[in-house]
């Protein structure tokens, strides 16, 4: 009898602390799969003046249908991949339907083969960070403002609705305190 993973997304708007909180449960022993976009956005910002107002990748690339195609390919390789780990939970820095909500944010036409993606490829949770504006901060790669990245929650938590799910809101605290509500959630939601 083979184990069967438990998939669990952990997902937000820009700036909540997915990327800390993905890297607690892995130094903790959990697998993890780590967001792919950080690295294509740094790869965008090359074909941009800095000059102009820069807010997501997703909005600036010169060929934004390319850029949602690898940004969703890399995504289903992590769901693929998952299938050969042997572990009680994986866990997904974004998941599937992320990248339909920042389509929908940022009024791009939406891809029905998307949407058959995320409905073929389920996770069984899905975590979501709410925007924190005490820690929130721009960088290179999250060019959103506060106000911006609000937004974004919403659509996220919208969108994982719309395809079945009910995220469950990870609370504001320390590092310690967000790993131990997850940890405490997926001891409760069973093994």
């Amino acid at each position: 009898m083979s184990l069967k993973s438990k998939r669990i997304v952990v997902t937000g708007g820009p700036g909540t602390g997915k990327t800390v909180l993905i890297s607690s449960l892995e130094e903790n022993g959990y697998h993890c799969f780590h967001e792919v976009i950080r690295t294509m956005t740094l790869d965008a910002l090359g074909d941009v003046s800095l000059e102009d107002k820069l807010v997501n990748p997703i909005d600036f690339v010169k060929d934004s249908k390319s850029f949602n195609d690898e940004l969703i390919s890399a995504r289903l390789q992590h769901f693929i991949n998952g299938q050969n780990i042997h572990k009680d939970h994986l866990f997904y820095d974004r998941g599937l339907p992320d990248v339909i909500a920042y389509m929908d944010y940022f009024g791009q036409p939406s891809e029905e083969r998307y949407a058959n993606l995320c409905l073929e490829h389920r996770y069984d949770e899905v975590l979501i960070l709410p925007p924190w504006k005490e820690i929130y901060k721009q960088d290179n790669e999250r060019m959103e403002n506060f106000e911006q990245a609000c937004g974004i929650h919403d659509k996220l938590e919208k969108t994982y609705i719309d395809l079945g799910y009910t995220p469950i809101e990870v609370p504001f605290g320390t590092i310690e305190n967000r790993m131990q509500f997850v940890v405490d959630f997926i001891n409760k939601t069973g093994e």
